[in-house]
């Protein structure tokens, strides 16, 4: 069953056409540095952009802080809000079931194959903005940390990878909200469109001092702190924070869709 769904993400030509234009915008931020020779001021614009003038090696960090706040997690929310609804609507779910398939086996293999979508996402974004980083951008062997220090390539290849799994994980708390969403209501757009509400939510409460007693159990509250992996030395306080918040999110909501998929009534 994995193997069925993951084969039926992987061909799917709307697969591809999501990561391609989430992709866009770091691609075209990088052509446009390129091009201009001029970047943000150090401390404006997102994280990382100011340095990659100087060092195309952090061209991915920028790029999947620029996808982070909106793009990746709408994309995120479309196919994990897919998973289970999409069956419902188009009323096949019915007869998936009706094979000795089991509800649980479904509900995972729809959670491994919204996961290894977000894990290409990440490494499509990661991976494009460091070939172009690395032919149109600078190419200082060393650079400067967030507290600015300079570290090795190396360095920066170990922490990057950190980065890019934090990333991943911070998703994949977007993921299972989706995908619970998904087992309530028999319409993908009404699971997307529930996530993004929770994340929006979160977004504006976090600018408001009077929401402050909740900031840290909102899920966007640790999503760029992937950053502090690039202070000398690093900071691991909010990176452990988010990554324990994540995973709370995730088994709740994770456990939330198993609860209900397994006992719901389906009718269609």
């Amino acid at each position: 069953m994995i193997g069925v769904e993951l084969r039926k993400m992987l061909r799917s030509r709307r697969t591809w056409v999501t990561i391609l234009l989430i992709n866009a915008l770091p691609t075209l931020v990088g052509v446009l540095l390129a091009v201009t020779d001029l970047g943000p001021r150090p401390g404006s614009g997102p994280a990382f952009l100011s340095a990659v003038l100087s060092d195309g090696t952090l061209f991915p960090l920028a790029a999947v802080a620029i996808v982070l706040p909106l793009f990746l997690p709408t994309a995120v929310a479309v196919v994990a809000g897919e998973a289970i609804a999409g069956e419902a609507q188009a009323g096949t779910l019915r007869y998936v079931l009706a094979r000795p398939v089991g509800r649980t086996r479904l509900l995972v293999a729809k959670l491994v194959s919204v996961v290894v979508f977000v894990i290409l996402a990440v490494l499509v974004v990661a991976l494009s903005a460091y070939v172009l980083g690395s032919f149109l951008l600078g190419d200082q062997p060393v650079s400067a940390s967030v507290s600015g220090t300079t570290l090795t390539s190396g360095q920066i290849a170990w922490r990057t990878a950190l980065a890019l799994g934090y990333a991943v994980l911070s998703m994949l708390g977007v993921a299972a909200i989706a995908l619970f969403l998904s087992t309530i209501v028999e319409s993908p757009l009404a699971a997307a469109m529930g996530a993004l509400a929770v994340l929006i939510g979160s977004s504006l409460l976090l600018t408001l001092d009077a929401a402050n007693s909740l900031s840290p159990f909102l899920p966007t509250r640790y999503w760029l702190s992937f950053i502090d992996l690039f202070r000398d030395p690093i900071l691991w306080r909010n990176v452990v924070r988010g990554t324990g918040l994540q995973l709370a999110y995730v088994a709740v909501f994770l456990g939330a869709a198993w609860a209900h998929f397994t006992t719901k009534d389906i009718t269609d």
